[in-house]
């Protein structure tokens, strides 16, 4: 290490932006780390020395490249909207439930439900998720511990256009700053053709107006998510490259 001229690291921040550890390993605290590219939106997302970096799909799980074809792009798909996932006691999860029970959303969405988070996939649950998102037109994404989470991008991947719970969690990822105190920055500001809801029961008016769509329509919006998502990736790669290049060559 000692003739280790540059240093970046891309970290896996803590989801309640907890981070502190890292601190003094950074150069302008004395330490050897130039750069830190950290996911999980922070107050520390400063754009010089500490950039944000997205949590993307669920690699560790195996989650796999998605190679969609004309069928995947262009036929109709049987559910309006998805939520394979853990509910937790007293959390907004349990409110997604209620309204889908309460407006008999049920038959129109494909829901599935357990009450313990598991960290590993097997093969058929696997499968089941990601058959669940390709036969989707919407993916709802309720918040978890944080907001961003790998099934945001799980959809896109997918063509399934995430519904996203556009609310703060709790810890230490806001900033008094207006603009910093608004959850997931980095999606907003390259434009992420999501939805985004501030409560579950904005969800009924919002699959009725899905039931309105035409078939054009949803192909059109779903060639939009899978374009968005390849640019954003190629536009982050671009930009993690350009910085290290100026940075330390």
């Amino acid at each position: 290490m000692h003739k280790l001229k540059h240093s970046a690291v891309v970290l896996l921040g803590n989801e309640q932006c907890d981070n502190d550890w890292i601190e003094p390993y950074l150069r302008k605290h004395g330490g050897f780390v130039d750069l830190i590219f950290l996911v999980y939106d922070s107050p520390w997302v400063n754009e010089v020395d500490v950039y944000q970096w997205p949590l993307g799909v669920a690699t560790y799980r195996n989650f796999p490249i998605v190679d969609l074809n004309n069928l995947m792009l262009h036929s109709s798909r049987p559910y309006l909207c998805n939520f394979l996932g853990t509910v937790y006691k007293a959390s907004s999860r349990e409110t997604l439930l209620d309204v889908l029970k309460q407006e008999r959303l049920g038959a129109m969405c494909l829901i599935s439900v357990r009450e313990q988070w598991q960290p590993q996939e097997t093969s058929d649950s696997l499968k089941k998720y990601q058959d669940a998102l390709l036969q989707s037109d919407l993916t709802l994404c309720p918040v978890g511990i944080n907001t961003e989470c790998y099934r945001i991008y799980e959809a896109c991947a997918c063509g399934s256009v995430p519904v996203v719970e556009d609310v703060m969690t709790p810890g230490q990822c806001g900033n008094s700053s207006a603009l910093q105190n608004a959850p997931l920055r980095l999606l907003k500001s390259m434009g992420a053709p999501f939805i985004f809801v501030k409560d579950w029961r904005e969800l009924p008016a919002i699959l009725e107006k899905e039931k309105a769509m035409t078939l054009q329509e949803k192909n059109q919006r779903r060639r939009t998510i899978i374009e968005w998502f390849k640019q954003f990736r190629t536009q982050l790669r671009k930009k993690f490259i350009d910085i290290l290049e100026n940075r330390f060559f």
